[in-house]
């Protein structure tokens, strides 16, 4: 089984470019997804976060994401622990996961922080995806009902696209100019030949 991480800053039209390899049959893995849904129901993870920053993070059994948000974000050392205990557990289950995937010739694991979270070791290719950050603004912006200083935050935890550019297997540009369908074809392509 090929397993192929594919990255890329916020809002740079990852989960876009994501439903394009589902439509030619590659299972994704969607770590955002994964981590909210082990936030509350993984029972280790959940003790776990309220050893580290208190009950009130949650109600009930639910997660509260703009509690948990508010002591992570601005605060390197909150959010370093909060990766220390999510990190592991998602890379864990994408790797139940994708064992369960044996009729595909590829499995794609996206994830804004690959590299971050040293999840590119457990892959074999990895993608990234390029936007210009005025585009990446105005999506994020738009899709979370945010303020630009919100995702210039969120933005300043992550590697730039330069640095995930020199590190990655293959590019795709998502610039809302240049055609997407090529790029992922191509790509496609390319990772069925080294799968077969």
């Amino acid at each position: 089984m090929i397993r192929v991480g594919i990255t890329g800053g916020i809002g740079s039209g990852k989960s876009h470019i994501c439903k394009v390899f589902e439509c030619l049959g590659i299972p994704v893995f969607y770590a955002d997804d994964e981590v909210k849904k082990m936030y509350d129901d993984t029972p280790s993870v959940h003790a776990q976060l309220i050893q580290e920053f208190g009950k009130e993070i949650y109600d009930g059994e639910i997660l509260n994401r703009k509690q948990l948000a508010q002591k992570v974000f601005g605060n390197r050392e909150a959010l370093a622990k909060l990766n220390a205990i999510a990190h592991p557990a998602v890379s864990k289950r994408f790797l139940e996961w994708s064992e369960r995937q044996e009729n595909a010739p590829y499995v794609l694991h996206e994830a804004a922080l690959m590299f971050e979270s040293s999840a590119h070791k457990l892959m074999d290719k990895i993608i990234t995806v390029t936007s210009p950050i005025d585009i990446r603004l105005q999506r994020v912006m738009h899709r979370d009902r945010c303020t630009r200083e919100e995702v210039l935050q969120r933005m300043a935890h992550q590697l730039s696209d330069e640095e995930r550019n020199t590190r990655a297997d293959f590019v795709i540009v998502s610039n809302n100019a240049t055609p997407l369908l090529p790029q992922v074809l191509k790509i496609h392509e390319q990772i069925l030949a080294i799968a077969e």
